[in-house]
């Protein structure tokens, strides 16, 4: 068996609001409210997950600014209030940007790897002093399948600026290919006790991303029922998505039916990586398109939280409103009381 991340089993990602959305104050002070984590903590869940893209509370000269720094300091507050902890995600860094890799020079540069660990000193000074109820998430999908060593020394390091400031603020770490729950045996051994290994689920990835605009061979009617026929699955997946097919295609899983036993297989590897090194699991990412039938949506849900909850796996759903995923749009009006059931 695996440790449980105790009091981060069942959370909803807070997406679009400070990142991925309006940098205008006026979209970010009425995105999410007070009363959206009231909301929130009603669906009896135990924590959010609240990504922050760096130019939200950095400029260009690497001055905070206050007024992004403000919306978290709020965020935890309204937490503290309605009893939910919380993950902060740094889920885009200065010239990281996970959803444009051609506007990505991360990697390549001293310098923005240097003002990354600038950050991590000022976001750990500013918030490991809630460590009973906030967890620091290093940095969102890192996509490039060929960093994975060098990607390790970069959160080490990470990691080490934290810690010169906090000796136990839990700190949650991720594998490249997406946070791909396969790159999780890249990872280096943790570091102590109190580093959590991370990944994202989106799969069957030709289920959950039905119709998506953002995938090029994505046609925008496509549409599929969950479960069906494996082989159907296996077929579209080659024919829309190709070398994006996900894991249906890898024999080595053995997969041969789309239903608890898919996440069971997909799991294992990594179920076993964390048992043997003493570390925590956690998914930070999982969800279905709001395109897909609600009905079908409940079945994933039920299917990836069996295996979730078997294992004491801690998760937060992605995401809470709009993105094309959020929970309370009208997709899933007749059927949200049952998916938050399958939080």
């Amino acid at each position: 068996m695996i440790k449980k991340l105790e009091g981060f089993q069942k959370g909803i990602n807070l997406g679009g609001w400070l990142s991925q959305g309006e940098l205008d104050l006026g979209y970010i002070n009425t995105f999410i409210t007070e009363d959206d984590i009231k909301r929130i903590a009603s669906w009896k869940v135990d924590h959010v997950r609240l990504p922050v893209d760096y130019d939200v509370i950095q400029a260009y000269d690497e001055t905070p600014i206050e007024s992004g720094h403000r919306c978290i300091l709020n965020c935890i507050e309204w937490c503290k209030k309605y009893g939910l902890n919380i993950v902060l995600d740094l889920h885009k860094t200065a010239g990281y940007v996970f959803d444009d890799q051609k506007g990505s020079n991360f990697f390549e540069s001293v310098e923005l790897q240097e003002r990354f660990y600038r950050i991590w000193d000022d976001l750990a000074k500013r918030y490991s002093k809630y460590s009973d109820m906030l967890i620091l998430e290093i940095l969102n999908e890192v996509v490039d399948p060929n960093v994975a060593v060098q990607w390790n020394k970069i959160a080490d390091k990470a990691i080490r600026t934290i810690r010169n400031i906090s000796k136990d603020v839990r700190i949650i770490v991720g594998g490249v290919e997406n946070n791909s729950i396969t790159s999780i045996k890249l990872l280096d051994p943790p570091a102590d006790e109190n580093i959590i290994y991370t990944f994202h689920c989106y799969e069957p990835l030709i289920y959950t991303h039905q119709g998506a605009c953002w995938i090029e061979t994505m046609p925008l009617d496509m549409r599929l029922p969950y479960p069906a026929d494996f082989e159907l699955y296996k077929e579209k997946s080659a024919e829309i998505l190709g070398d994006r097919a996900g894991f249906l295609m890898d024999e080595s899983f053995g997969f041969n039916e789309i239903g608890p036993d898919f996440f069971e297989k997909l799991f294992k590897e990594a179920i076993q990586i964390a048992s043997e090194r003493d570390v925590t699991l956690y998914c930070g990412e999982y969800g279905v398109i709001d395109r897909a039938n609600p009905h079908d949506s409940i079945r994933w849900y039920r299917d990836i939280n069996s295996v979730f909850n078997k294992y004491g796996i801690g998760r937060a759903a992605w995401t809470y409103k709009e993105k094309d995923f959020g929970l309370i749009g009208p997709a899933y009006d007749e059927i949200r009381d049952e998916i938050i059931s399958l939080l």
